[in-house]
């Protein structure tokens, strides 16, 4: 897959492609059907997805609450997986914020990026002001020469699918409905950083990954798949991972602590998708090191007794 970050100076090869537009975070399903509209919209066009980073709401609160389910970095590997060839990553900054919904049209889509075909979600808003909508975009395209698909929002079990509903899904540990949504086991991906070393004093060595920017699932100890995404040790595991502040230990800020079974190796620097399969149980300050290792120990029985039955 390549990444065009530019609208301006576009290769004559990376024009005419069919296009998903939207802010895909977390490729749930609702998203993976507007990407498949939009293959099956042009099949001899390229296929392609338009998003912009940051994320929008990034750019306008950047003091908000964490919200993102992935970073760029991860919704690439997914949005790859799903075949997108061409993945249009545009910055999102003053310049294109301030843009009418006819100059997204006109200076983005048609003399820009030069798309033949664009696919968008009926809630679509775009432009200065979020004041263009998907009709309008059909509009535009009508006028401008490129062809128009919006596309339903989606459902599963009575609920529209929406980024918002996994979110509060993985607030409250139901990590099983967000993959519901997602189609995929929600990740957190990231590079192994060093950390205390307090899980190998204790007998369990964990992976340490910051999850700063990212919407923090219910904290405590998950069940999870993990890929090791580089290095020597690449490849899949099965494992227990803690999120949270680490209360035992006094933490303040939230990551993810990650332990391999049946592992050996050094992880530091690699990258790490780490899915959450199954919430175990809450954090917890036990009394003594002991009744932690005795927890941590059942918590890794009962991890390998889930991933098992799936």
């Amino acid at each position: 897959m390549q990444i065009i970050r530019d609208f301006q100076y576009i290769e004559p090869e990376n024009r005419g492609a069919s296009v998903a537009i939207g802010n895909f975070d977390g490729v749930h399903v609702g998203h993976q059907s507007v990407i498949e509209l939009a293959r099956n919209a042009a099949p001899n066009a390229p296929l392609g997805v338009l998003t912009f980073e940051p994320h929008p709401r990034e750019y306008f609160a950047p003091d908000a609450p964490p919200f993102r389910l992935m970073r760029g970095n991860a919704r690439a590997h997914r949005l790859e997986k799903l075949g997108v060839q061409k993945l249009y990553e545009l910055p999102f900054n003053a310049a294109l914020a301030g843009l009418t919904p006819e100059e997204f049209a006109r200076n983005v889509i048609c003399d820009g990026l030069g798309l033949s075909h664009i696919v968008v979600g009926a809630d679509f808003c775009f432009g200065k002001g979020r004041v263009g909508t998907a009709q309008d975009m059909v509009r535009f395209g009508e006028q401008m020469g490129f062809g128009v698909t919006i596309a339903p929002l989606m459902e599963r079990s009575e609920n529209v699918v929406s980024s918002t509903a996994i979110r509060t899904a993985l607030s409250e540990g139901r990590p099983a409905d967000a993959a519901t949504m997602l189609g995929h086991w929600h990740r957190i991906e990231g590079e192994v950083i060093g950390g205390e070393q307090r899980g190998r004093e204790l007998g369990f060595p964990t992976a340490n990954m910051s999850i700063e920017g990212l919407h923090p699932p219910k904290f405590g100890v998950y069940a999870v798949l993990v890929d090791v995404l580089d290095g020597p040790n690449k490849g899949s595991y099965q494992g227990a991972a803690s999120i949270g502040v680490r209360p035992m230990f006094n933490g303040e800020v939230p990551n993810i602590e990650t332990f391999l079974f049946d592992f050996s190796g050094d992880l530091y620097g690699a990258t790490l998708s780490v899915g959450l399969v199954e919430f175990l149980r809450p954090e917890l300050k036990f009394d003594s090191l002991d009744g932690l290792i005795a927890q941590m120990d059942a918590d890794c029985a009962k991890s390998r007794e889930i991933l098992a039955a799936r």
